[in-house]
């Protein structure tokens, strides 16, 4: 947290940005314009940090910074001395992969005995609703047939590991969340490829064995490194514990800004566009997934964690594919912006909902206080 005094001041200094920004726009000076957008969202970003409801997004605002930088000077983050940076894509996403791990248990996997009703709830509708919501978009957008390629891309990835935060934050059931988490992620390998194959195959050519092998390395084999990292020296190394979140944030960074550099002539383009259609895919999956467990009449908080599960994509994975697809710049673009995106409609949905009571929460809370009395 940062002083009130000290976020007037960022805030003056973002709005002096904009100012400077659309002036240099006007002069034609884009080189200019650009280095005054990226203060803009990085004074934002500082700003952000005095407020409990808005310090979530300082991250998110962080990122619309960086992809303003790849926009505007995309040479940066396209290779450095003759090395591509789309090869630490994969890498960053097994690092980002081996965090989620060291953070989980066995235990996570216990939900599945313990609400099996909430876990194929969750499971199923995350491996229905987003797939088709991508499939039907994709048809309906007349996109070209790799971006198209790349909306489907990222509705039949599994849940992502954000969705676990938003439910905490919305009031939601946390325990569930990350079992449906856990759950879709070790099913990815085998149903992520199949889906494309079924839903994206007359788009781009969909090879199902490798991509299965791609997901085992990037996902199950750094998440499983990270289970028994944890096992084994679990509270032997708080640093690492304090540095893998970090090291997450700015791997997930860097690998939507190596996707924007990539995929600067198409977003260009087709941009607005596919940010309403992400933004639909996005809002739907929330929607529809809420309504699914609603359905089959599951308590409030669990329609919640549903709902943010559901429309939570890994987008990290969805981008690791389109490098392993060798369509970085077409198949990757969905997911980079979808990953920013869904942040920000997250904690929406989360602060909207924190403020409301589940009823069954309200009514445990009656309970407590008669028994107090």
């Amino acid at each position: 947290m940062i002083s009130r005094r000290t976020s007037i001041a960022f805030y003056i200094l973002a709005s002096v940005c904009v100012l400077l920004y659309i002036f240099s726009l006007l002069q034609k000076n884009h080189d200019i314009s650009g280095w005054f957008g990226v203060l803009f969202f990085v004074s934002l970003s500082i700003a952000f940090r005095s407020s409990k409801f808005l310090k979530g997004l300082s991250f998110t605002v962080i990122i619309f910074a960086a992809v303003v930088m790849a926009l505007y000077h995309p040479d940066y983050f396209q290779q450095w001395s003759g090395y591509k940076l789309s090869n630490l894509i994969v890498p960053l996403i097994q690092l980002i992969m081996f965090g989620m791990g060291t953070s989980m248990s066995l235990q996570d996997f216990a939900g599945v005995v313990k609400t099996p009703k909430g876990v194929v709830i969750g499971v199923l509708s995350q491996f229905i609703i987003m797939p088709l919501m991508g499939f039907t978009l994709a048809n309906a957008s007349n996109f070209p047939p790799e971006i198209a390629a790349g909306v489907v891309l990222i509705g039949c990835s599994p849940s992502g590991l954000a969705s676990n935060v938003m439910s905490y934050l919305a009031k939601a059931n946390v325990a569930l969340s990350i079992t449906i988490t856990a759950i879709t992620t070790l099913l990815a390998p085998f149903i992520t490829p199949v889906l494309m194959k079924l839903l994206a195959g007359t788009l781009v050519e969909i090879d199902v064995a490798k991509m299965m092998w791609d997901i085992i390395k990037m996902i199950i084999i750094p998440i499983g490194a990270g289970l028994v990292f944890n096992r084994l020296l679990s509270g032997r190394s708080k640093w690492l514990d304090k540095a893998m979140p970090i090291v997450s944030m700015f791997g997930i960074a860097f690998i939507i800004t190596i996707i924007t550099a990539a995929g600067r002539e198409s977003l260009l383009k087709i941009g607005p566009a596919l940010i309403l259609v992400v933004l639909i895919h996005n809002s739907f999956g929330y929607l529809l997934g809420y309504w699914s467990a609603k359905l089959f009449k599951m308590p409030e908080r669990d329609c919640r964690t549903v709902a943010l599960e559901v429309g939570m994509q890994n987008a990290g994975l969805a981008s690791g594919l389109a490098k392993e697809m060798g369509k970085l710049a077409t198949v990757g673009l969905a997911a980079a912006i979808f990953g920013p995106l869904m942040n920000i409609t997250g904690s929406a949905l989360a602060s909207w909902w924190h403020s409301r009571i589940p009823k069954e929460g309200f009514e445990d809370q009656k309970k407590k206080l008669k028994v107090e009395i």
